[in-house]
């Protein structure tokens, strides 16, 4: 009697098709938001002082893909930080105050609340 054959461990995934007019983005925020069906994930850009950030991609996912694409993103930190070193987060006040502080108006010497 012969053995079923073994599968293996991961299954084949299709290639990627990766068009020539593929644009790149870099983004350094996301708004996270979900209905009871789809996460949706706005990517945008904030530059230092700006008051206003640029949404390049929104991508909505089940629950399920979500939930995969968490575990994946988790799996590829471990391996990065591995190789790498940690990823240290700034404890001491918000991530995103920490990065991205608005521009402080100047303050006049008449202003009382200014130090002296």
């Amino acid at each position: 009697m012969s053995s079923p054959p073994s599968r293996p461990a991961h299954p084949q995934l299709p290639p990627l098709q990766l068009p020539d007019d593929l644009k790149v983005e870099y983004a350094n925020f996301v708004r996270i938001a979900h209905s009871p069906s789809d996460l949706v994930f706005d990517f945008a850009q904030v530059l230092p002082g700006a008051n206003q950030a640029e949404v390049l991609a929104r991508i909505v996912m089940s629950p399920l893909g979500a939930k995969l694409f968490y575990n994946a993103l988790a799996d590829n930190l471990a391996r990065y930080e591995s190789s790498f070193g940690a990823i240290s987060i700034p404890t001491a006040s918000p991530l995103a105050d920490h990065l991205f502080r608005p521009p402080q108006p100047p303050q006049s010497p008449e202003d009382p609340s200014s130090p002296k």
